[in-house]
């Protein structure tokens, strides 16, 4: 957990840091990338809560969910459909979903 936390921190450093820009046209597979990204790590923290984490299952659900999600919103743009509003709503749900769980879990714990 601690990796994470550092991670987190090492990352956000150097977001703000570096100055990095992303082009308008793929802004909409970027956010659906990073939501998909945010779902595994809070999904990663359920796990560790409930005593079920393994790095191999999150690592590959990290690279497959943020993959598979931006290919998706990809093929719909192509198709003129707007995928990425559905896939930030499901993602979306699942991040409050899996924040409501660990905040049960800590106040349980406390």
């Amino acid at each position: 957990m601690i990796y994470a936390v550092v991670g987190l921190l090492v990352g956000g450093t150097l977001g703000f840091l570096v100055p990095f820009g992303i082009p308008a046209g793929y802004s909409s597979l970027f956010s659906v990338a990073l939501m998909a990204c945010m779902d595994s790590v809070f999904g990663g923290i359920k796990a560790a809560c409930s005593g079920t984490f393994d790095d191999k299952i999150f690592i590959s659900g990290f690279f497959t969910n943020s993959l598979m999600a931006a290919f998706l919103v990809y093929v719909g743009d192509r198709l003129g459909i707007d995928l990425y509003y559905v896939a930030l709503l499901a993602f979306g749900l699942r991040i409050f979903n899996n924040l409501g769980f660990i905040r049960q879990h800590l106040l349980k714990k406390h």
